[in-house]
């Protein structure tokens, strides 16, 4: 599954922006303050409005205060977010798109719709379209259908304004497209690794993906080395070749039933526990534990992803990024390294600025400056540092 586009509106810092033509990874960078967790806080608020309601999801979202707090500032009108993605590179462009207002105080979902386009040309087929709590979706098998006309349409009533049609239709496998952008909310995943999360002994149990923070990453190991000997012997192979020194990793469980992380340096004949090893080196392992995950999340989406790491391992870190996508995988990234730019390609980096109060987003491949050094055999990094990127300095 692919995201093609991203259209915000009135969402917070973005008053109207649209991404279009979203590589499978993309790299944001901007100043602080620009909005680049934003976009990640977009999947975050729809799986929250997917797993509860959209009430639920505004005040999470808006630190308790809710709709007037994730509206832009002076702002009228709805909220509005819209998808645009394929489930595969021969499927038709589906659009979810979604609008949120308020009455009488209380968030309501002013319009929800989800269409396919069949083709370049003629009218999408819209499956689903609710208002307020009021609607229709089709109740055939969409994809044996070849005609319009042979759609079938079931008219609905939820239980309240505030929660999503496509949370009942995401349930049922026969309904293709709702599945599938029910199955990217619910497991789009967003990685803030955290070093001296990852150190500590942790309480024995049972983890198959690693966590936001990473403090689960002895038991997910644990869970690699004996579920998955092939993909941990690839994961060993890649930090041997990017920390020198390393030899081997594994996890051991003590007799009190706590699971301890160990580093085995080539050097020495008895391993180091992690919290002896340096952090880029567990940082880096627990990158490569998160991005050859049997399982891999359609949506990845990776904070800052250079703390703590050596900036000679960054530019291969991308690299690492950009195998995770090509797999199959799509990678969202914020960065404030010009050393992580180096090694991304033009055609995968935003940048945000400010503008009037409000982001925009620009694409380094749409800058014809910014093109002419790079043919010339410059690096984004180096572009970026010395000012090329308008509004967007490195912080």
């Amino acid at each position: 599954m692919k995201i093609e586009s991203i259209h915000l509106k009135n969402f917070k810092a973005f008053q109207d922006v649209e991404i279009k033509n979203i590589p499978k990874m993309c790299v944001f960078v901007g100043a602080n303050g620009t909005g680049k967790t934003t976009i990640f806080n977009a999947f975050s608020f729809l799986k929250d409005a997917l797993t509860d309601n959209v009430h639920v999801a505004l005040t999470k979202l808006g630190g308790g205060k809710g709709f007037q707090e994730v509206r832009s500032r002076n702002a009228t009108g709805s909220i509005e977010i819209e998808l645009k993605f394929r489930q595969n590179d021969r499927s038709p462009l589906i659009t979810y798109s979604l609008k949120i207002n308020e009455e009488e105080g209380r968030p309501i979902i002013e319009r929800e719709i989800l269409q396919y386009r069949r083709g370049s040309k003629g009218q999408p087929w819209r499956f689903l379209d609710f208002s307020k709590g009021q609607g229709q979706a089709v109740i055939n098998e969409p994809e044996q259908i070849t005609d319009a006309k042979e759609l079938k349409r079931e008219k609905h009533e939820l239980k309240s304004p505030d929660i999503l049609a496509l949370k009942g239709l995401a349930q049922f496998e026969k309904f293709p497209a709702s599945k599938a952008i029910g199955d990217l909310l619910e497991n789009w995943h967003i990685s803030d690794f955290h070093i001296q999360q990852a150190r500590p002994e942790r309480e024995s149990s049972y983890a198959e993906h690693l966590s936001k923070e990473g403090e689960n990453l002895a038991m997910v190991t644990e869970f690699l080395y004996k579920r998955h000997p092939d993909i941990f012997q690839e994961i060993i192979k890649k930090l041997k070749q990017r920390v020198p020194g390393i030899s081997n990793v594994d996890s051991k469980i003590t007799e009190e039933g706590r699971v301890l992380l160990r580093f085995k340096d080539g050097d020495f004949q008895d391993p180091f526990l992690a919290r002896y090893v340096s952090d880029g080196t567990i940082k880096m392992f627990a990158y490569l534990v998160l991005l050859y995950d049997p399982k891999p999340h359609p949506l990845l989406c990776v904070e800052e992803p250079e703390k703590q790491l050596y900036p000679q391992l960054l530019e291969e870190l991308a690299e690492e990024f950009r195998d995770y996508a090509r797999r199959g995988g799509q990678v969202f990234i914020s960065t404030h390294s010009p050393d992580f730019l180096n090694g991304c390609e033009i055609e995968e980096v935003f940048w945000l600025q400010k503008e009037r109060g409000y982001t925009v987003v620009k694409r380094a491949s749409e800058d014809e400056q910014i093109k002419a050094y790079m043919s010339d055999g410059d690096k984004l990094g180096y572009l970026w540092r010395q000012g090329f990127f308008a509004g967007a300095n490195p912080q």
